[in-house]
């Protein structure tokens, strides 16, 4: 597995337990990383994405409402909640990392992580981001 792939299911990990269970980001970190021996690549852009998603949370939250007919977030899966993010955070902010790349590393999440529908429905969000110039401006 590529090290950024590991990274983002990291990332997840870390993200899921701040949204369920409102673990303190400091702690679920530190629990995440030291429960299994991750190297400082791995380490340093799970804190690049989780950090990230964190302090801009409130602006990636509107997206995602602003691209699933406006669902509340509650009605969104945590964990489908927890990969948008990651992805949108990517594609907003990451400006080095292929949209593609982003996109689809957030539909094999939700393939290994999610239930049956969450990779269709990942793809459809992140499609829809994808395709509209006015929010992809931002980051050019």
């Amino acid at each position: 597995m590529g090290e950024r792939r590991l990274s983002r299911e990291v990332s997840l990990k870390v993200l899921f337990q701040v949204d369920l269970v409102h673990t303190n980001i400091e702690e679920a970190l530190k629990n995440t990383l030291e429960n299994d021996k991750y190297s400082d690549d791995v380490r340093k852009f799970t804190l690049t994405l989780v950090k990230g998603v964190m302090s801009n949370l409130a602006e990636i939250d509107k997206v995602i409402k602003n691209y699933t007919n406006n669902w509340s977030l509650e009605r969104i899966t945590n964990i489908d909640r927890s990969i948008l993010r990651i992805a949108i955070y990517e594609i907003l902010y990451l400006p080095n990392i292929p949209k593609s790349v982003s996109i689809n590393e957030a539909v094999e999440l939700a393939k290994k992580y999610g239930t049956k529908s969450s990779f269709s429905f990942v793809n459809g969000v992140l499609g829809r981001i994808n395709k509209n110039d006015k929010i992809l401006k931002k980051i050019d």
